[in-house]
């Protein structure tokens, strides 16, 4: 089967979108699938990360993709875009004989074959007057996403006693727009030894670098491809409620995690339900409260 995602990243939309559809198409990729990617050229994109054919799109229009699905034959499109709604589907759908999947995390209207939440707070039964009868809803752990390096880490770091922490792993996003990751640097006590990771879409790298590179204690990873071996060999995590959440637990490692955009208030509020540490509303005598009793 021929199977196109569309979705984009850049520095302001996050890169979490690209990052999960690769994991998804991987699966399909193995079972002999045919992969390409319909994306913007975006300020901060990770395109290059993408190791399918990549189709550029000019616009976000429903014409443009259209001559795309012609051209390649596509046979099934899978959406990944806050900006793609229902009536780009129904529109869709209407001139081609195609499936349609969409992914959503902020339980949204959609008019397609398969609905696809993979958060582990996802709740199924809120999408029942979402989407269409024939609609096949995917929501929950059952389908949550996991890059392959974390499944290796997972068997390498097992064992790994995590008693005392002298080890934290912060990750605040790829982009990170709030320069989130350098407010928590400041504070956080100096005899920790600190693993930062980001990626070259951060709009704030050159002060981080700045930075870090005056704090030994401090090591700055971009654009890594070891998240999984930087994250197994930590002790404690702060991360966001997005996609590096779902791997921070499926590693099993306690964390605090900081919401820093209304799409993560479903996930936040399902930590908070099962009493996981969580910052709704950043502040810094709040983080350095919670890191007290930590």
């Amino acid at each position: 089967m021929k199977i196109l995602f569309r979705a984009d990243s850049s520095s302001s939309i996050g890169l979490g979108h690209i990052m999960r559809d690769l994991v998804l198409a991987k699966q399909f990729s193995d079972s002999g699938d045919e992969i390409f990617f319909a994306t913007q050229d975006l300020t901060g994109n990770i395109n290059y990360k993408i190791p399918y054919k990549v189709e550029l799109l000019q616009d976000n229009s429903i014409e443009e993709l259209l001559k795309i699905i012609d051209r390649l034959n596509i046979e099934r499109i899978i959406f990944d875009h806050y900006k793609i709604d229902y009536f780009f589907e129904k529109e869709l759908k209407d001139n081609r004989n195609i499936q349609v999947w969409s992914f959503d995390d902020t339980y949204q209207k959609h008019y397609c074959d398969v609905l696809y939440n993979h958060n582990i707070s996802a709740n199924a039964k809120k999408y029942q007057d979402l989407v269409p009868d024939f609609c096949q809803i995917k929501a929950g752990s059952k389908y949550t996403l996991i890059r392959e390096e974390f499944f290796q880490a997972k068997k390498k770091y097992r064992w790994k006693q995590r008693t005392k922490i002298k080890t934290i792993f912060l990750a605040m996003g790829g982009s990170d727009t709030s320069n989130m990751s350098l407010k928590i640097l400041k504070i956080l006590p100096k005899y920790f030894k600190i693993n930062v990771v980001t990626t070259s879409s951060n709009k704030n790298l050159e002060q981080l670098k700045k930075y870090t590179f005056l704090n030994k204690h401090i090591s700055l990873y971009i654009n890594s491809n070891k998240l999984g071996k930087i994250l197994g060999s930590s002790d404690f995590a702060i991360v966001t409620p997005s996609v590096i959440l779902h791997e921070v637990m499926f590693m099993k490692v306690p964390f605090l995690s900081i919401k820093t955009a209304d799409n993560q208030q479903d996930m936040m509020n399902y930590l908070e339900q099962n009493n996981f540490r969580v910052i709704d509303k950043f502040s810094i005598e709040i983080l350095r409260r919670l890191l007290w009793k930590i």
